[in-house]
């Protein structure tokens, strides 16, 4: 399967991020904690080069704690502002306010020099499609201000969010990039859901993500499912599929039904705390 979704709403997305970032003095961008990496946009560098940067493990709730330590270890070590939260249930989101004025220091020492008194930060807020943006920006102003949804391209266009006297967010977006040089990082997006469902083939993701599981995490397949973990990913797919009678008319197997249970109970956490990608130099001093 070849992984690539880039609809036209992204391409005028991205165009208009390009228009605002002179006036922004911080780049707030949310990745998933489960993919880190292969959440953030590389797009994002080059538009936020020359402003502060803050990144936010967003959903950690549903990743390896073990690893969201690692990961902010790493994007601490390239320079980043680094924080873990969870948009839904507001853990993490108290501390923001704290790091945004540490990434803004500079900025802020510039302004008083120059008799400039209580101007706002002004961040702009990027991630990729599904990543929890709308739900971190409500969260984080304690109230809804924003269009939420658990699918990708529910936020359109630009929203400025005046959450106090310090700080003016710029909602964006989700945006992908036109091509996926790694069909790894499409692969993984799919599987947290920052692709359209409809144009995959949920039976071939989820053997993907069976046996990513069956390597990584052994014995989660088995609590979950009653089944074996042996053999090909596949043909524990059809395990799953016959334990959770998944069948067609005339007792065929439905494969693609019970993939897309899989597929649900990874993306809700219902599977256990699971991180997909681990940083550089990191997998093998902890196996």
């Amino acid at each position: 399967m070849n992984y690539q979704w880039y609809p036209g709403h992204m391409t005028k997305a991205k165009r208009m991020m390009q228009e605002n970032i002179k006036l922004i003095d911080l780049v707030i961008e949310l990745v998933d904690a489960r993919i880190p990496l292969s959440s953030r946009n590389p797009d994002i560098d080059e538009l936020g080069k020359n402003k502060a940067r803050v990144i936010l493990l967003n959903k950690s709730d549903l990743a390896d704690g073990r690893w969201n330590k690692k990961w902010i270890e790493y994007f601490t070590e390239k320079g980043f502002h680094v924080l873990e939260i969870n948009s839904k249930t507001g853990s993490g989101i108290k501390a923001i306010q704290g790091v945004v004025q540490s990434a803004c220091k500079e900025k802020i020492e510039r302004d008083k020099k120059r008799g400039i008194l209580n101007r706002p930060v002004r961040a702009m807020v990027v991630g990729i499609p599904n990543v929890g943006k709308s739900t971190f920006i409500n969260s984080f102003a304690g109230k809804a201000c924003t269009k939420t949804g658990n699918k990708p391209g529910v936020t359109k266009g630009k929203q400025w969010i005046r959450l106090n006297k310090g700080l003016e967010l710029l909602d964006t977006p989700g945006i992908l990039w036109p091509k996926f040089e790694d069909q790894n990082v499409g692969m993984k997006l799919a599987f947290i859901g920052s692709m359209n469902d409809e144009i995959l083939h949920m039976d071939e993701l989820s053997s993907n993500l069976i046996r990513f599981l069956s390597e990584h995490y052994q014995g989660v397949l088995k609590e979950r499912y009653l089944i074996e973990e042996t053999g090909e990913a596949y043909e524990m797919l059809e395990r799953i599929c016959i334990g959770r009678r998944c069948f067609k008319k005339g007792e065929i197997p439905d494969l693609e039904k019970a993939a897309a249970i899989v597929m649900e109970d990874f993306r809700s956490g219902k599977l256990g705390k699971i991180t997909l990608e681990f940083p550089e130099g990191m997998k093998e001093q902890n196996e």
